[in-house]
């Protein structure tokens, strides 16, 4: 089977860029290895997909190189996503810090991409497993493995798919003259990320940037995770502060560590063996508030007195903690590693941007080899960063394979 472009994934990054090129009048073929599009998609945002943010900004992605993201987030802004949205009358909502959530269902983008797709004559196949990837020439092979049955169509109004089988399995060679690598990092590996596009990129000499979690918890050591425990399911709105960076939101206690989302944008900065300081009056001027409680001669409980702003139960372990209440707006925790892969909501590192044209995402190396997505060695913040980065670096190739 040959195509003009061959894509590897057939996520929010593969869908997006398949439908523009397409649309651009090149055959594309989509390979995907679990049996249905878009697992991510649908499971993102709590169900509803926060499917990009209307404060997109570069200085919101962390990379080794801070600047590549420039050039493809101007040129496909959330504006642009945003009306194609509404193209297909999606009804959605703000939430805060400018995120954009479907109203219904995360269904509603992940259809909508497939619809677009249809239109566009983008040929899916599911069920394939990409062996090895070759360049003779101007031509690549792109060597799977095939776990009958082979299927292709797009996802029903249902969540499964309604694809007509085909029959056999066993290995096929698929020719392009271009190939882009959607595959994703290593997040969510039970929806069955792999290091597929890592390798890929690796074969052609490229570096990879130490994939890391990111957008996760943090946990405890098993002994400050006894200490702690009792505050599990506590959830405040703090402020955390790791060396320059400073993060506000709401934290939230588990029984193994810190998570919330203030404390998964921590994780884009926060190193192994650093302390984090908590502000846990975040609002307040408390050296004055106490000082007034002393001043008036208040004679309430410290405890009861802090449980105007925190909740009790926190503050009473609070001031167990430290006979210093004044120290609760710098209060040093240590925790020991993030939480996995599999409690990620995104993968830092991946490609390095060197060796990357940041117009079009094509490779240096190789001609015709282009990199969009997560696998990329660009992370958004918590939010509908990582999907806005998915939009624009796919409309990115689109533009550059564009007849």
């Amino acid at each position: 089977m040959r195509a003009d472009v061959i894509i590897l994934g057939a996520g929010a990054a593969g869908l997006f860029c398949a439908f523009q090129t397409a649309q651009r009048g090149r055959k594309v073929l989509v390979l995907e290895k679990q049996a249905r599009p878009g697992l991510k998609i649908l499971i993102s945002g709590g169900g509803r997909c926060n499917f990009t943010n209307l404060k997109i900004d570069p200085s919101d992605f962390t990379s080794q190189n801070p600047h590549f993201c420039k050039s493809a987030l101007a040129r496909y802004t959330s504006a642009d996503f945003i009306a194609l949205v509404e193209k297909h009358e999606i009804a959605y909502h703000e939430k805060y810090r400018g995120q954009l959530f479907c109203n219904h269902s995360s269904k509603e983008i992940l259809n909508m991409l497939l619809s677009e797709c249809e239109k566009a004559s983008v040929q899916i196949l599911y069920n394939v497993t990409v062996r090895s990837v070759e360049k003779n020439e101007d031509s690549f092979q792109t060597t799977c493995s095939i776990i009958p049955p082979l299927c292709k169509g797009r996802l029903a109004k249902s969540t499964s798919p309604s694809p007509p089988p085909y029959k056999g399995g066993g290995t096929r060679v698929f020719y392009s003259k271009n190939l882009v690598v959607a595959t994703g990092g290593l997040s969510y590996k039970n929806l069955g990320a792999t290091d597929l596009g890592y390798r890929i990129a690796e074969s052609f000499g490229h570096k990879i940037i130490s994939p890391q979690p990111a957008l996760t918890p943090l946990l405890w050591s098993k002994k400050d995770r006894d200490h702690w425990r009792t505050l599990a399911g506590v959830a405040c709105p703090v402020q955390v502060k790791m060396g320059d960076v400073c993060e506000s939101d709401d934290l939230l206690f588990t029984h193994t560590g810190l998570s919330g989302p203030v404390i998964l944008r921590a994780t884009l900065h926060w190193k192994k063996g650093d302390p984090l300081f908590i502000n846990f009056f975040p609002q307040q001027d408390l050296p004055s508030l106490l000082k007034e409680k002393k001043d008036l001669g208040n004679k309430t409980l410290m405890k009861n007195f802090l449980s105007k702003w925190i909740p009790a139960r926190l503050a009473d372990f609070l001031c167990n903690e430290t006979g210093k209440p004044e120290s609760l707006q710098h209060f040093e925790v240590n925790p020991v590693s993030v939480d996995g892969f599999d409690k990620a909501e995104v993968t830092s590192g991946g490609v390095s941007t060197d060796s990357v044209s940041s117009k079009t995402m094509e490779s240096k190396h190789c001609p015709g080899l282009y990199f969009i997505g997560e696998v990329m060695d660009v992370t958004g913040d918590l939010g509908g960063y990582n999907f806005q980065w998915a939009w624009a670096s796919a409309f990115a190739v689109a533009e550059s394979l564009g007849v």
